[in-house]
């Protein structure tokens, strides 16, 4: 297939003069916002998947007979699949076309999807968790290669607000979705409804979207940059998932770290011999562009900050069932639905910088103000802190990845989206382990003073132990045979406990997006942004 490219007069060192739009094209073919109703479907897909799941592994730990330890695997072999291959993923999608990445990683989640349902084993689905990873990793960085070459630069924020509205509605309406169809249907179903889904992103993905390719974009694979990159992001990732089972101060923890900076050096250093690397180490030369990449990691750090252990607090404290708790955050997805296309606005009005500081501020805030929920609080409060938090988390997934993917070059413009998928990856592993173990030091130090307070017998280490683990979920260590005034006692107790856990770990999450509001400041609308849409269509 021969490249007809619309960048021909420009020099190696020019820059392209920027396009007033898109070129027409015949019918559907090209549209800009069909383009981004297409993509958004098949984004919705990876991004359900990445909390419905959740919902649904009780019911398939029952059904399949599967350990604890294997249900985790469910989790952790599609987080582990998407996070190592996302940048590799994204210069498949610069090197042979974002249209042609974004189709085949649809198709191949929705398949991937389909198999799980029809999986006997537990085995079968967690080969097949890895194999969504691997698709939905091809997926992500297409999207936002595909929006970045279809829309000018005056309508890119736009495109991204409603592209990040739609990763944040269905992340945080995964549980109330899963909780549906796990309560009503079975768990199966969880995985069938992206096949139909999949379908249609791959129908209108075939009819609508134009592939775009930048004149000088990659022509070779850098082999074992990809090796050494996928080697690094799998050691720092493992190490992230294990260190709440491992320990923090576990040599095995800090072996996977230690090998994991070891490899992201070698590759650091690789990088700067190869001709034509896979991540050019001049784009971190741009500060907006590092502060984007940390700003992403800081902003996952704190969502899942916000959402990790709420699910925990209104199921197991507040007692409610999974579809309650969904609608219970139903605030935190609405502000995310309505307030990242008007972020998008906004961004292309006033820069990045005064919003995304904004938005980190008022998410700083609303972390404190879950700090200070306790067992018997009503859900007016808890609605105005969840309204709070969507409201601010909403411009900085936008800004935030305008940033990033505007600071790029446009054939580089799928290594960047990788890069920004790759961040929040590992934002949101590093939240969960660092937040878990200041919940986890947290409930260990309280506990035993609290159960000796409410005059309880005294645990073994054993014991001990073993409660304070059901305590970090929120879930009072009773049995059935225990009297009831026995029984509530220790669920007033296990309740406190994990209240004043939940407490610190939110703080820790607000001092952190506090910090991001410095980091935000050194942002600044992206400089190659006005190369996107137009550049060279198949």
């Amino acid at each position: 297939m021969t490249s007809q490219t619309a960048i021909d007069s420009t020099g190696p060192g020019d820059k392209a003069p920027a396009p007033s739009g898109p070129p027409p094209a015949p019918g559907l073919r090209g549209h800009p916002w069909l383009t981004l109703i297409t993509v958004a479907v098949g984004v919705m897909m990876v991004a359900l998947d990445g909390t419905i799941v959740a919902i649904a592994n009780p019911a398939i730990r029952d059904d399949l007979h599967a350990s604890f330890a294997d249900v985790q695997w469910i989790t952790n072999s599609y987080f582990l699949a998407l996070a190592v291959t996302l940048i590799t993923a994204g210069k498949l999608g610069d090197r042979f076309g974002h249209r042609q990445t974004f189709l085949i990683g649809v198709s191949g989640f929705a398949l991937a999807s389909g198999a799980i349902g029809l999986s006997g084993s537990i085995a079968a689905v967690v080969t097949f968790r890895v194999f969504q990873g691997l698709f939905g990793a091809l997926l992500m960085p297409a999207a936002l290669g595909v929006l970045r070459a279809t829309f000018p630069a005056e309508k890119l924020n736009m495109a991204i607000g409603v592209w990040g509205m739609v990763i944040g509605a269905s992340t945080a309406g995964g549980p109330i979705l899963g909780g549906v169809l796990v309560e009503h249907v079975n768990w199966q179903s969880v995985f069938f409804i992206n096949v139909p889904v999949g379908a249609l992103a791959l129908l209108l993905g075939t009819m609508i979207l134009l592939d775009h390719r930048a004149e000088n974009a990659p022509r070779s694979f850098d082999l074992l940059g990809i090796a050494l990159l996928s080697g690094a992001m799998f050691c720092l990732v493992w190490a992230l998932i294990k260190a709440p089972a491992w320990g923090w101060g576990s040599g095995r923890t800090w072996l996977f770290l230690g090998v994991s900076v070891l490899l992201f050096a070698l590759f650091a250093l690789w990088e700067t011999r190869v001709a034509e690397p896979l991540i050019p180490l001049r784009l971190f030369r741009s500060v907006p562009f590092s502060a984007g990449a940390v700003l992403m990691v800081m902003m996952a750090i704190a969502f899942m900050g916000g959402l990790f252990f709420v699910t925990f607090y209104l199921q197991n404290v507040h007692g409610m069932s999974p579809v309650d708790a969904g609608l219970h955050l139903l605030p935190l997805t609405c502000m995310m639905i309505v307030g990242s296309p008007l972020a998008g606005a906004a961004i292309t009005r006033l820069g990045p910088r005064i919003p995304l500081a904004g938005g980190m501020a008022v998410t700083a805030v609303a972390l404190y103000g879950m700090s200070t929920l306790e067992v018997d609080t009503g859900s007016a409060l808890m609605s105005l802190w969840f309204a709070l938090l969507g409201l601010g988390l909403a411009p900085v997934m936008v800004g935030a990845t305008e940033v990033i993917v505007g600071n790029a070059p446009m054939e580089l413009s799928g290594v960047a989206g990788g890069l920004q998928q790759a961040a929040m990856q590992i934002g949101s592993s590093l939240g969960t382990a660092v937040l878990g173990a200041v919940m986890a030091s947290k409930v260990d130090s309280d506990l035993p003073g609290n159960w000796a307070g409410a005059g309880l017998p005294k645990l073994t280490p054993g014991q001990l132990g073993q409660a304070s683990e059901a305590v970090q979920v929120g879930v009072a260590p009773v049995t059935k045979s225990m009297p009831a005034p026995v029984a509530a006692k220790i669920t007033a107790v296990a309740h406190d406990t994990f209240i004043s856990g939940m407490s610190r770990a939110s703080l820790v999450a607000a001092g952190v997006a506090a910090v991001a509001v410095l980091v935000a400041l050194l942002t600044k609308r992206g400089d190659n942004a006005e190369a996107g849409a137009g550049v060279g269509h198949i």
